[in-house]
């Protein structure tokens, strides 16, 4: 089985924990996914790429996924000071370092239930604003992709 990412060109802002998508991004608070296709086998590793750019000296950094007609779940959090925090049921497959300027989330063995939207989510400590971007992961057996919503 072979499961593909797309990349959707849609920014998406948190604010107080609830998702409103803008199609362009304002400011010095951003993130941005450089690919826009990966395709890889199942059983496999892939690296979601997300750079980001803040000024912010203490930035926190987030990977949410959302399934299909499902709410967002959370994945992991970091910060540019090691400080780190997966949720129990990520936290043998999914990993992210933070560096000065990206947050990559590695995903190894790859399952066909990984199909799913991946955010990757900015909260500059000072403002609490959240700004993220998202990645489609979904099994190319499938008839079409499942369409985001907004909550």
């Amino acid at each position: 089985m072979i499961l593909l990412l797309i990349l959707k060109l849609k920014f998406v802002k948190f604010y107080r924990n609830i998702f409103s998508c803008f199609t362009e991004c304002h400011g010095e608070e951003r993130v941005d996914q450089p690919d826009k296709n990966i395709a890889e086998f199942e059983g496999r590793s892939v690296t979601l790429q997300c750079k980001y750019k803040t000024t912010s000296s203490q930035p926190e950094l987030f990977w949410y996924t959302q399934r299909a007609n499902y709410f967002p779940k959370y994945i992991l959090w970091r910060n540019k000071f090691g400080v780190k925090d997966n949720d129990a049921q990520f936290q043998e497959r999914f990993d992210s370092e933070v560096s000065s300027d990206s947050v990559p989330l590695k995903i190894k063995n790859l399952r066909v239930s990984d199909s799913a939207v991946y955010y990757c989510a900015l909260r500059p400590t000072e403002t609490k604003t959240y700004i993220c971007k998202h990645y489609k992961l979904y099994s190319v057996a499938h008839n079409e992709c499942p369409k985001p919503y907004e909550i």
